[in-house]
């Protein structure tokens, strides 16, 4: 006995494509585990130098990360 073929969508109601961005359009930090941009500031402490340390966490994940930040005034 023959099986059907599955039916197939229209082409008109297929997703958008975005287009393709490269590196240089993406600024900021990107979870390593999710990749999601959203994170909160856990806390932050001054170190040497006058930078800054941050521990922050994914708002997807949880994942945690530690960022130093130069202050630019």
């Amino acid at each position: 006995m023959k099986s059907k073929p599955a039916p197939t969508a229209p082409a008109s109601s297929a997703a958008p494509v975005a287009p393709i961005q490269s590196h240089a359009d993406q600024h900021g930090l990107v979870c390593p585990s999710c990749g999601c941009r959203h994170f909160e500031v856990l806390y932050t402490r001054p170190a040497y130098g006058g930078k800054l340390i941050r521990r922050r966490a994914c708002r997807h994940c949880g994942r945690r990360i530690t960022t130093s930040e130069t202050r630019l005034g």
